[in-house]
């Protein structure tokens, strides 16, 4: 499985703007942008104008980089959310935020969403009662998304929780957390507009479609 592996601050760098990949580090000072450090490379500050069609391209990092997509995978959501009725771009929105890694993270049970997929990819989560490494995989409605009953899954999943609460964020209405010894968790319905992280209110979907469709 393809992968990022170099220092993600590199990317918020890069797009000029906080995409929250490192948890409480990203609300302190140490974070890149709050240093105003200027975008990676030997030519990093010498940013010339963007085309109309680097505009667009940019935006569509953006997104990628804050939900941590591949290219592949923004296809075929955005294939998917084209097919729907509605506006794309909410229906775009809405599938990203039903994947299962952004769930656990907005849930409160990890500091960041690579912290998610690192915790679910390592089999330390259950959807329905069943083992699921699959960060990608799309919840729905009525799934329950909690630590495995074992030992070791609960005490990583519990320190993971401590972690998130470092972070300043607040559960949104379409999850609800279940009380109980174990770290557990509902989504109660499919997310809207409203429901969507607000961290993400900078980036233009409009753009983003634009470059999508052609």
């Amino acid at each position: 499985m393809a992968r990022y592996i170099d220092p993600v601050c590199k990317r918020c760098r890069r797009e000029g703007m906080k995409l929250f990949l490192k948890g409480a580090r990203c609300y302190s000072p140490k974070c890149a942008i709050e240093k105003k450090l200027p975008a990676p490379g030997m030519h990093g500050a010498r940013k010339g104008k963007l085309s109309e069609y680097g505009l667009r391209l940019r935006e569509k990092q953006k997104l990628k980089f804050f939900y941590g997509l591949l290219e592949r995978q923004f296809r075929r959501y955005f294939a998917l959310a084209s097919r729907s009725p509605e506006n794309t771009g909410e229906q775009l929105l809405s599938l990203l935020e039903r994947r299962l890694d952004n769930v656990v993270y907005r849930l409160g049970f990890a500091p960041s969403r690579r912290a998610a997929r690192q915790i679910i990819s390592h089999g330390h989560i259950e959807v329905n009662g069943k083992p699921c490494d699959i960060p990608s995989a799309l919840l729905r409605p009525g799934d329950t998304i909690r630590s495995r009953i074992r030992e070791r899954s609960v005490k990583f999943v519990r320190k993971s929780c401590d972690l998130a609460k470092e972070v300043p964020s607040d559960i949104p209405d379409f999850l609800e957390v279940i009380q109980g010894d174990v770290p557990e968790g509902r989504m109660t319905r499919l997310p809207s507009q409203a429901d969507v992280d607000r961290n993400i209110s900078e980036i233009q979907m409009q753009l983003i479609i634009e470059i999508a469709t052609r």
